[in-house]
């Protein structure tokens, strides 16, 4: 009879996964509620406390597509992603090392943005800011959650 291959830390590890989870869940919801945003027809009182913070102006920027395809949707994918690898595939030896650059390449991705609107339209979007915190949180576990994984090899 053969083993699988898991991680070697997953028992040490068993809570850092359903955090991770429960982080990418809440990053789909709020992706999702960005999505609904940037195809909204009509301006919005979401999120719009004069000019600093305006999500309307941040989600119908010419920023809010990448490549043709919305910023919020590339969101959705990404949490979507980190939930498969938090439950799906968190038992496999691979798994803290592609989650944490999975994590990390979204992170980046978040803080681009992130300047975008803080240095040029210079609006803040509640969402997004949310989002940031969100993957900066999962990047900080899985960061976390890998070296250990490495340390236990």
């Amino acid at each position: 009879m053969q083993t699988a291959v898991t991680a070697p830390s997953a028992g040490r590890t068993s809570r850092i996964y359903p955090a991770i989870a429960l982080l990418a869940f809440a990053g789909i919801l709020v992706s999702s509620i960005s999505l609904y945003h940037h195809f909204s027809k009509s301006k919005t009182s979401f999120c719009d406390i004069g000019q600093s913070f305006n999500c309307d102006l941040v989600n119908r920027s010419e920023y809010s597509m990448f490549h043709g395809i919305p910023v919020a949707l590339l969101g959705i994918l990404g949490y979507l992603l980190i939930l498969a690898l938090a439950t799906v595939y968190r038992e496999k030896a691979e798994t803290p090392f592609i989650l944490a650059g999975t994590t990390l390449a979204g992170l980046g991705f978040a803080l681009y943005l992130t300047y975008i609107e803080a240095f040029v339209l210079h609006a803040w979007c509640i969402l997004c800011l949310s989002s940031l915190a969100l993957v900066a949180i999962a990047s900080m576990l899985s960061v976390w959650n890998a070296a250990k994984a490495l340390k236990a090899q």
